[in-house]
């Protein structure tokens, strides 16, 4: 059966509360206090104190933390585009290696026809080494 419910047990009882407190609470609860002050006693006083020190502390080093990480994400950033700056000059440097590799090629092909050309017509000068 349900705590509370009509032929079980009294929920009351089941949280140990007789029915002089659970009528107290009732009563508690529905009135407002309008100056609730109670005394603090020294000992809470330096509890408190002592939790807004290490409060102050926490925060401190959070912000001290929040800093440093600000700090890396800029260089991380600035490290990120300096990276592609240099992939992008090396890809610069690339093309421009190879567009040099393709003229000499195309000069070196020129000139080793015009030797051919020159050795098929006769027109070169004879090989002094030759006997």
């Amino acid at each position: 059966m349900e705590v509370g419910s009509s032929g079980g047990p009294n929920k009351n009882l089941v949280y140990g509360l007789s029915n002089t407190t659970a009528d107290n609470l009732r009563s508690t609860r529905s009135v407002s206090t309008v100056r609730s002050s109670r005394s603090i006693s020294s000992s809470q006083s330096k509890k408190f104190v002592a939790l807004q020190q290490h409060t102050a502390q926490l925060t401190e080093k959070y912000d001290n933390l929040s800093a440093e990480y600000a700090q890396l994400k800029a260089s991380h950033t600035q490290q990120r585009a300096e990276s592609e700056q240099i992939k992008v000059s090396q890809a610069q440097q690339k093309a421009e290696y190879e567009a040099t590799y393709e003229q000499q090629k195309a000069v070196y092909e020129q000139l080793r026809e015009m030797i051919m050309n020159m050795a098929n017509s006769g027109t070169c000068a004879p090989n002094l080494f030759l006997p």
